[in-house]
């Protein structure tokens, strides 16, 4: 039997948020990356509903969630998802992030490691930059299919993946406490594997999973081996 996905709206430091929540269990909480939302990961709440309690936030400027045209700056996006496990109400959860999603993960759960039993980071943005020319093209075309897909303003986008945001030094990685593990595409179209590979070595509890294929989204491109592997670290004590 499938577990339904509901679909809330509640405030967030005074921005309204969508949010999706599924399940019962252990809180997991899922932030998608740039120039997407909260149903990238509809897949992997149904996979997980039977043993977790999911919440899926639209974060502010994306999806059903409250936006502003100026758009907002990538402290912001940390500020907000810290917030949001406090509106929740939760001591601790696993936390997952994509991309842009998964460097506010990495550094929410540098800064509050009382709010982060695991942390699971997927084709994450910080490692290192946009991969070498050879690959733009494909990452462009990516990027506008997803973007026309989403239909976000341009100012959101633009202060979300400019500037000092695209890097997290060496010694960021090592203050990190949560078991890590870093899920990855074997050939990303923004970040390649590589990055993964060496900020695993920095890391001082995180192992790294690798899927098969091109892209830059393994949750969508391989939902059910993606679902089978957060389960799996999910579940160790």
């Amino acid at each position: 039997m499938t577990i339904p996905v509901d679909s809330f709206f509640l405030q967030v430091d005074g921005h309204q948020v969508h949010c999706r929540r599924a399940g019962q269990g252990p809180p997991v909480v899922l932030i998608h990356g740039g120039a997407s939302d909260s149903r990238d990961w509809l897949g992997v709440m149904e996979a997980l509903a039977p043993c977790y309690t999911l919440y899926a936030p639209d974060v502010i400027g994306y999806g059903r969630s409250e936006r502003r045209e100026q758009g907002y700056h990538f402290a912001e996006f940390i500020r907000f998802t810290t917030s949001f496990i406090e509106k929740l109400g939760l001591d601790s959860c696993a936390l997952v992030g994509h991309s842009l999603g998964g460097q506010v993960c990495l550094e929410l759960a540098i800064a509050r490691p009382e709010l982060v039993r695991k942390l699971v980071l997927v084709d994450t943005a910080g490692f290192g930059g946009i991969t070498a020319a050879g690959n733009l093209v494909s990452a462009a075309l990516f990027f506008w299919r997803r973007l026309r897909r989403v239909r976000q303003p341009f100012p959101v986008l633009l202060n979300n993946n400019g500037g000092d945001t695209e890097r997290i030094y060496a010694e960021k990685l090592i203050m990190l406490k949560a078991p890590s593990l870093l899920i990855w595409q074997r050939w990303d179209l923004y970040f390649p594997l590589k990055l993964a590979r060496r900020a695993l070595r920095l890391m001082p509890h995180a192992e790294l999973e690798v899927l098969p294929g091109f892209g830059h989204a393994p949750h969508l491109a391989h939902p059910a081996g993606f679902s089978r592997v957060l389960a799996d670290f999910l579940g160790r004590a």
